[in-house]
């Protein structure tokens, strides 16, 4: 394959709306895997998330995580790279959060922390297979955290950004969902980690493809030789992109590597 490197988002990308990887999609990202492709799972999920997804498909290796955030070996668990962030720098945006009673966690690269729970939060994490720890207001800031996710309705959340659109951030805000914004490093990207992961295997910029449909993924989206916008994707992020594909429900990662495969050359 042309594409010696391809960076897959998870959630309306990879799984459709039920959460589910279909398995023509699963075929097709095992058979560019097959073809030569490192597949890079590139993802706002944490680490263990990320990771049991590629095992559903069968899958090792590396997987980005936390927006950028985290570089994660699949195999060792190793963190190879991380953009930690610090309790000074969050304080406010939690204690905002708090005031409001909206929901939010702390992450370091494979462990998720919540001050509480409820039926929506917990089905949430059920659906991102993960496992969040309860802590109280009280604890420690967790060490080597790399992002804190805010979850809570879309207008709950435009209302949030329209507060803080005058702050001097010390932290990138970025919306990663209809019903997320990611608090992390301000130079931690997608796109960034993809370029470090793609300048250590050796694979120059025109053999990376990237496949996503939201915000977040914008940075990998222009970083790639090729990136491909969901179909379900804002007209935002369609408008960065290099071709749109089908929705996350009609299996639109397929047709993008079903079409990589069929222009292989053959031996």
């Amino acid at each position: 394959m042309k594409y010696k490197l391809i960076a897959l988002d998870i959630d309306g990308t990879l799984l459709n709306d039920d959460h589910e990887l279909t398995p023509r999609v699963k075929r097709a990202v095992t058979a560019a895997a097959s073809a030569g492709a490192e597949i890079v799972l590139c993802t706002g999920r944490g680490s263990a998330s990320a990771l049991s997804v590629l095992a559903q498909l069968g899958l090792s290796g590396t997987v980005i995580t936390h927006n950028g955030a985290s570089i994660v070996d699949g195999d060792s668990r190793e963190i190879l790279r991380e953009s930690p962030i610090g309790a000074d720098e969050t304080a406010r945006y939690l204690d905002l959060c708090r005031e409001r009673g909206i929901h939010f966690d702390l992450n370091t690269a494979f462990d998720i922390y919540v001050e509480r729970l409820s039926e929506d939060t917990s089905a949430m994490y059920a659906n991102m297979l993960a496992e969040p720890i309860l802590r109280s207001r009280e604890d420690l800031f967790p060490e080597r955290t790399v992002k804190i996710s805010i979850f809570a309705p879309k207008a709950d959340l435009d209302e949030l950004e329209a507060h803080w659109r005058d702050w001097r951030h010390e932290l990138q805000t970025i919306r990663s969902g209809d019903y997320f914004i990611d608090l992390q490093h301000r130079e931690a990207s997608k796109g960034t980690a993809l370029g470090q992961w793609a300048e250590k295997r050796a694979i120059p910029r025109e053999n990376v493809l990237a496949v996503g449909n939201y915000f977040n993924d914008i940075g990998m989206l222009q970083y790639a030789g090729y990136g491909v916008a969901m179909g379900n994707s804002p007209p935002e992020v369609k408008a960065v992109a290099d071709a749109v594909t089908a929705t996350n429900n009609e299996d639109g990662v397929a047709l993008v590597l079903e079409a990589c495969l069929a222009a292989a050359p053959t031996r």
